[in-house]
């Protein structure tokens, strides 16, 4: 934590000590997607107060907790065990505890594991929240350029089947298309994606509110020839409409 950062905590901190989490109750929780001062303040407070955190990987959400000081249970949540710890995190919760769920940066249930616990959740009558704040998807819209008055969110795209069937459906969709991709397939994925809808205008973001936050926009098939670092998620943007 800087020093900056401890100095505002300890100033503002009696003002949020009547913010506990409420029992039986799970809080999805948004967290940085880079910077990790652009967390709330109230986030912190129900992070720091919950029973047990549901995270993407503990490995990386330890290094967020501790930046903060916070010293709450963690327990592993990702795609392979979701159905199995889903079973254990709906049965804490019956039994009054509160919990919150938090993906490895950005806002949960968002191409993130989350959903199938925040359904349960409500088939069995126990109480979710909202934490809101930063998100990948949003960011990137509004870097973009592009009127973002209506927008299809396709998230990340098959690796293989139904890859290209997939591809073709969305040159249909007449609207601004926003793509997940890992730095490692990017260029792969922009060129398919030039091939398919030529060259229309795009936009590439990369290591949103980091110090070297990146957004570059062009033509598909241009932006296809340009050379990307294979670091951080990108956010893919093709205006369509």
């Amino acid at each position: 934590m800087t020093e900056d950062t401890s100095r505002i905590l300890e100033k503002y901190s009696g003002q949020f000590a009547d913010i506990f989490p409420e029992r039986n109750t799970l809080y999805i929780v948004s967290t940085p997607i880079g910077n990790l001062e652009e967390i709330s303040f109230r986030a912190l407070e129900i992070l720091r107060k919950c029973d047990f955190i549901a995270c993407e990987d503990t490995r990386h959400s330890g290094i967020l907790l501790k930046h903060f000081g916070i010293n709450t249970r963690m327990i592993s949540y990702y795609s392979n065990v979701e159905a199995r710890k889903t079973d254990i995190i709906i049965d804490l919760l019956k039994e009054g505890k509160t919990g919150a769920l938090i993906s490895d940066a950005g806002t949960p249930c968002i191409s993130d594991p989350g959903g199938m616990l925040v359904s349960r959740c409500l088939s069995e009558e126990i109480e979710v929240r909202a934490i809101p704040g930063s998100s990948s998807l949003i960011h990137a819209l509004i870097m973009s350029g592009f009127p973002v008055n209506e927008f299809f969110f396709q998230g990340f795209l098959p690796q293989k089947k139904g890859r290209k069937t997939l591809i073709e459906e969305l040159t249909a969709k007449k609207l601004l298309i926003v793509i997940f991709e890992s730095p490692y397939r990017i260029k792969k994925t922009i060129t398919e994606l030039g091939n398919a809808f030529g060259n229309k205008p795009a936009s590439v973001s990369r290591e949103l509110t980091k110090k070297f936050e990146q957004t570059v926009r062009g033509g598909l098939k241009d932006l296809a020839q340009s050379r990307f670092p294979e670091k951080g998620e990108f956010v893919l943007l093709i205006n369509n409409n």
